[in-house]
C-alpha cells in the first residue's frame, strides 16, 4: 500500500454531519490530499450510499468517495465531543456517531483492503474505545499498527 498520511483530531462543535464533511474537505484540501471536487463527491456518496456503520452498541461513520477526487492517500480520524446523526449504510435508519474515519484512497483496490481491515478491527469495542479516547499520537500509532500493517 502507498504511504498514507494519518491524523487524529478532536473535533469541534459540529451541528450536522454536513458540517463534518465540510471540515474534512477543508482539512484535506489544505493538506493537498484531495481535489476541489472532493466535498461534492462526499456529499453525493453519502446521499446515495451512507457510510454510517452500526456495531455492537456503538456506531462509526467512514466517509469516502471515488479515488478520482484524491491526490494522495490519507486517513483523517475525527473524535467528536457530541454525536452527530448520519445515515446508516445498510438501512434507512439514522445513527449517532462520535467517531468519524475519513478515507482518501488513490488506488481502488487499496480502498477495499483498507475497508475490510477497518471493519474487522472496529468489531472490537476495545479498539473503538482506544481510537476514541487515547491521546492523538497514541491513537495514530494504534491505527497504523492494527490497520496499516
Amino acid at each position: 500500500m502507498d504511504t498514507v498520511l494519518i491524523s487524529v483530531t478532536d473535533g469541534g462543535d459540529f451541528k450536522s454531519y454536513d458540517e463534518v464533511l465540510q471540515h474534512i474537505h477543508e482539512r484535506q484540501n489544505a493538506a493537498g490530499t484531495v481535489k476541489d471536487t472532493y466535498l461534492e463527491a462526499l456529499r453525493e456518496r453519502e446521499a446515495m450510499y451512507p457510510t454510517g456503520i452500526l456495531l455492537d452498541g456503538y456506531s462509526v461513520a467512514i466517509p469516502h468517495c471515488d479515488s478520482t477526487h484524491a491526490n494522495t492517500p490519507s486517513v483523517y480520524i475525527i473524535r467528536l465531543p457530541e454525536p452527530v446523526e448520519v445515515g446508516q449504510a445498510d438501512g434507512d435508519d439514522k445513527l449517532r456517531v462520535r467517531l468519524v474515519i475519513n478515507l482518501v484512497v488513490t488506488n481502488p483496490s487499496n480502498q477495499l483492503q483498507l475497508l475490510k481491515s477497518l471493519f474487522s478491527k472496529l468489531q472490537d469495542k476495545g479498539f473503538y474505545q482506544n481510537l476514541l479516547e487515547l491521546p492523538s499520537e497514541k491513537a495514530e500509532a494504534l491505527f497504523i499498527s492494527e490497520i496499516m500493517q
